[in-house]
């Protein structure tokens, strides 16, 4: 009896101590980030946001560790000395619609964010892949062969696709228009709002209308071009360029003959410009990118833009042609204005389609499309 009380009293302490036993502490999973050539940092996801939140631009580089970016060699490519056809590119110029961009827009934002790891951001991406396909599927009239297509790029680790719809030509060479389709609310990813109207639902819808009129084209549509070109939405932006670097990781080593990259990511902002009393411009950024392709895009800008063209800077892997330069492809990137001036709403609720201009994101549709008709077109590169 003395035992049993003995044991039963022993089992109770041991009851009761069980009770205070500490959960182990579940860790964060830590990535590589590269925030400028060599200088790289041991980071949870919840400090990506933190240096988002302090304007830090940075890439992850976890699963590419392999490549060292102060020895990458970009490709050098012979981009054509002026554009050679404006007797095309003009009159699909004026097929473009401002309208056709902010009603899309408008149903883009509506996702509650489009974080890569939400489910609002597959939503958001199974929507876009959507939208790529009707455009195809309306391609060229009854008596044109379209052969042009649409797929989207699976990423294991997340849930959010990157889209990629191909324009196929007489070669491989490949011309590549880009815009990420995702956005973040820093403060809080997975369940804050995040409408990212000018980040980056501008760029995105932007490059859609591009497309829907280059394929109206029925020598482009019918994959006549001299060149293949192709038209990325990329997941995952925010987190690191994480889309974009997969992309372009796998045409390198598929040994992919991409032969220029322009990057559209905010095409929207022009408040800033104007309340500086500047005139309306496109932001040409100067820094870590292609210069011969940089100097073809501002002739570009000259012969089908409304708006002139200013250079600016924008730092190190601060947007998804870093992707392409970091795996050798010649890249550029045009922003809405001169940095300084480009939207402060970004990354937050505030960032809603009534800061953005339809007018605006109409001369980054021209801009892209002539870039991807005059390339699309251009023998030898």
């Amino acid at each position: 009896m003395k035992f049993a009380l003995a044991f039963s009293a022993l089992a109770a302490s041991t009851a009761v101590t069980a009770l205070y036993i500490p959960e182990p502490k579940i860790k964060e999973p830590v990535y590589t980030v590269e925030l400028a050539p060599g200088e790289t940092r041991q980071v949870t996801e919840s400090e990506k946001w933190e240096l988002l939140g302090q304007g830090k631009h940075f890439i992850d580089i976890t699963d590419y560790q392999h490549i060292d970016s102060r020895r990458v060699q970009v490709s050098a490519v012979a981009f054509p000395a002026s554009v050679a056809h404006e007797d095309v590119v003009k009159p699909l110029i004026t097929k473009l619609s401002a309208s056709n961009i902010y009603s899309k827009l408008e149903r883009y934002t509506s996702f509650n964010n489009r974080y890569y790891k939400s489910a609002t951001g597959k939503e958001a991406a199974e929507w876009l892949l959507q939208q790529v396909q009707d455009i195809i599927s309306g391609a060229g009239g009854n008596s044109t062969r379209v052969a042009a297509s649409v797929k989207p790029f699976v990423h294991p680790s997340w849930g959010q696709n990157s889209v990629i719809a191909t324009i196929p030509g007489k070669s491989a060479n490949t011309i590549v228009v880009g815009s990420h389709l995702d956005s973040v609310n820093q403060r809080n990813p997975t369940n804050g709002r995040a409408p990212g109207a000018d980040d980056n639902g501008s760029g995105s819808m932007t490059i859609l209308e591009t497309l829907r009129v280059l394929l109206s084209d029925p020598e482009v549509a019918a994959g006549q071009a001299p060149n293949t070109i192709e038209f990325h939405w990329y997941a995952a932006e925010e987190a690191g360029l994480l889309g974009s670097q997969a992309i372009f990781a796998a045409y390198k080593k598929e040994g992919r003959q991409v032969k220029a990259m322009l990057n559209q990511d905010m095409t929207g902002y022009v408040q800033g410009t104007l309340a500086a009393n500047k005139p309306e411009a496109m932001g040409v950024v100067t820094d870590n990118v292609d210069k011969n392709l940089t100097a073809f895009i501002k002739k570009v800008i000259t012969a089908y833009c409304a708006i002139p063209a200013v250079d600016t800077r924008c730092g190190y892997a601060c947007s998804d042609h870093a992707s392409a330069n970091r795996n050798g492809y010649p890249s550029a990137f045009v922003i809405e204005s001169a940095m300084e001036y480009s939207s402060d709403f970004i990354h937050s609720t505030s960032d809603t389609i009534d800061t953005v201009s339809a007018e605006h994101m109409l001369e980054h549709a021209k801009m892209s499309l002539g870039f991807a008709y005059e390339l699309g077109y251009a023998e030898g590169l």
